[in-house]
């Protein structure tokens, strides 16, 4: 029996969690042993933890707005700093990254280098100072900051394009997910997925979302790393691989050539025949890593936006002080380094599991019919995953005849490397709780944003709090399923949505955000004006490229937010400056809001 304050029990409170946990998985193993099948594991894996969420956000429901929005201000940092690194590694993040970096090499690199890097501009420009301030939301900061509705109306039109097009892409995870592990098309997984989500956030808000996210970040941590140790340790590795990346990288190339890697290529008729979304075995080069440049602006893209997504900057929202709202930053970057660190080692073990012919799980060189004929072949060529054709006509499988999705790499991994299907659930579950996670968030985003910023302060300020959480979570509901179905049409898979993400995040809202804590001079009319015609320009800079424009100074479709943020920098300055400057309450406000200690400025709402 647990007494006393929750809060000081929550290590005791996670650390009986956890152990709970890894007795399932253990009871999961045994059930293997026994004959369990291999869909009944997958079921009860997500089930079981989808189930135990739901618990977490019943029991911390709320009607206080307090709880409800920033979760109390009384969130410890070690475990914001678990629920932000929830919160942030979605389900590109675990499902998604490992295989953009098996297909397009080194070049994706720029996204952990980028997303981490983020977290520094994070700590050093905004963090601290936006929690000093005492907002609610990222548009709430705004629309003080400057002054007007029409700035915060503006705030939240970005929050909202942004976040939904994120949110998407989680969707779209969780979808996969559970049409793998539910055997159930994806058109109806999707919806299966946000039911999901709603049943975590639905109730508590920002509360239920942190302790929500807290017990997914310990399920998906373990769900990536365990493979990773495993695979690498019965492949010769070593237990702890990542020190032997670079030899693994170089024993890939090795196999390639000696397989005649850019020797045999698929003819149009060939690759017509190929299902939509699956990309070859390996890929010598992309345009993501045609030229150093190409690196650094993606890297840079994904730093930006970062530190200009909303659900992230809420997390911070939740701290009990400006100090510990710091200390938060750094405990998120250490439990993030954790996962994103393995990430290149996944992808390279994954190659291996495939092309090496020393290895019982290697396929390149084995008859096409042997291939076909494999249980995991079959399980992900069902979902639409993988694919191999004798385009050849010799009977043998090359490197050029088998194809797979991206989503599959991490999910199909410990199938291919032969580890017990316990862990393919384990993984399901791990990858449910990623795409969950960043979902919650990002869906509380738009429908805080949406009740407390526009309906609230903009329609009808007088509204009381019950009516205002009632229309909170109407909003989580609505939006909630608008992503679902736009997720179900995969216009997008799940990496390129949410890169676009972060371009709308940073085309307009990087620089009225930094320049609203470090330029006394920025005014209204020049946040007004850097938000509109920085999220305009970004926008139409995407969609002139998507439909076939050459673009400019390197900058491509995954990195438009460059575009975007420079004409919003220029335009904030420049209106800024031929208008009136802020009233000397206003830049009394800033000098307090850059002393990163004392009191919240603006209190209660």
């Amino acid at each position: 029996m647990i007494k006393g304050n929750f809060i000081d029990n929550l290590p005791k409170v996670y650390g009986i969690y956890t152990g709970g946990f890894l007795a399932f998985i253990i009871i999961m193993a045994i059930g293997e042993q026994m004959g369990m099948s291999a869909k009944a594991i997958g079921i009860a894996f997500v089930a079981f933890t989808v189930a135990i969420y739901a618990i977490i956000g019943y029991l911390s429901r709320t009607a206080q707005a307090d709880a409800y929005y920033v979760a109390g201000r009384q969130v410890p940092t070690v475990f914001n700093g678990m629920a932000t690194a929830a919160d942030w590694m979605s389900g590109a993040s675990f499902v998604a990254m490992a295989g953009g970096i098996y297909f397009k090499g080194y070049g994706y690199m720029a996204l952990l280098v980028g997303w981490t890097g983020g977290y520094v501009l994070v700590a050093s420009l905004l963090a601290p100072y936006l929690r000093k301030f005492g907002c609610y939301t990222v548009p709430d900061f705004i629309g003080t900051r400057y002054g007007g509705n029409l700035s915060r109306f503006l705030a939240v039109v970005v929050l909202t394009v942004a976040s939904f097009t994120y949110v998407t892409a989680q969707i779209n995870a969780t979808g996969t997910i559970a049409s793998v592990a539910l055997d159930i098309p994806f058109q109806y997984a999707v919806y299966v997925g946000l039911v999901s989500i709603l049943l975590c956030s639905m109730l508590g808000g920002m509360r239920g979302v942190t302790w929500t996210q807290v017990a997914q970040y310990i399920v998906l941590i373990i769900a990536y790393l365990l493979p990773v140790f495993w695979i690498s340790n019965k492949m010769g590795a070593g237990f702890f691989p990542h020190f032997m990346l670079a030899d693994e990288v170089a024993r890939i190339a090795d196999l390639e050539v000696q397989f005649g890697l850019g020797t045999v290529k698929n003819s149009a008729a060939d690759l017509a025949t190929v299902p939509k979304g699956l990309a070859g075995i390996t890929k010598a080069h992309s345009a993501v890593n045609a030229t150093p440049w190409a690196f650094i602006s993606l890297a840079l893209a994904m730093m930006m936006g970062t530190a200009s997504l909303p659900h992230v900057m809420m997390r911070y929202f939740t701290t009990p002080s400006v100090k510990a709202a710091r200390k938060s930053v750094g405990w998120s970057l250490f439990f993030i380094f954790l996962l994103y660190s393995s990430a290149p080692m996944l992808a390279t073990l994954s190659k291996l599991s495939l092309i090496d012919p020393n290895l019982a799980t290697g396929i390149i060189g084995k008859s096409i019919s042997e291939v076909q004929a494999i249980d995991w072949y079959q399980n992900w060529n069902q979902a639409n995953l993988m694919f191999v054709s004798d385009f050849n006509g010799n009977g043998t499988l090359e490197l050029n005849e088998f194809f797979m999705g991206g989503k599959a790499v991490v999910l199909a991994t410990p199938e291919i490397a032969g580890l017990p299907y316990v862990i393919s659930g384990l993984v399901a579950a791990g990858g449910m709780a990623a795409a969950m996670s960043t979902a919650d968030g990002l869906i509380l985003a738009i429908a805080n944003a949406l009740s407390h910023d526009l309906y609230y302060k903009i329609i009808d300020p007088k509204a009381e709090t019950a009516k205002r959480l009632v229309v909170a979570r109407v909003l989580l509901v609505v939006i909630g399923f608008a992503g679902a179905t736009i997720a179900a049409m995969e216009i997008q898979g799940i990496l390129g949505s949410v890169i676009w993400a972060f371009d709308f995040a940073m085309s307009g809202l990087f620089f009225p955000l930094v320049l609203g804590v470090w330029w006394k001079r920025a005014n209204r009319e020049g946040a007004i004006a850097g938000m509109a015609l920085g999220l305009a320009s970004g926008m139409g800079y995407l969609i002139w490229v998507r439909n076939g424009g050459s673009g400019f100074l390197g900058i491509t479709q995954l990195t438009f937010g460059i575009f975007g943020s420079a004409v919003s920098l220029v335009s904030m300055v420049v209106v800024s400056l031929i208008t009136s400057e802020p009233d000397a309450a206003t830049q009394k406000m800033v000098d307090e809001v850059r002393v990163p200690a004392g009191k919240s400025i603006l209190g209660k709402h």
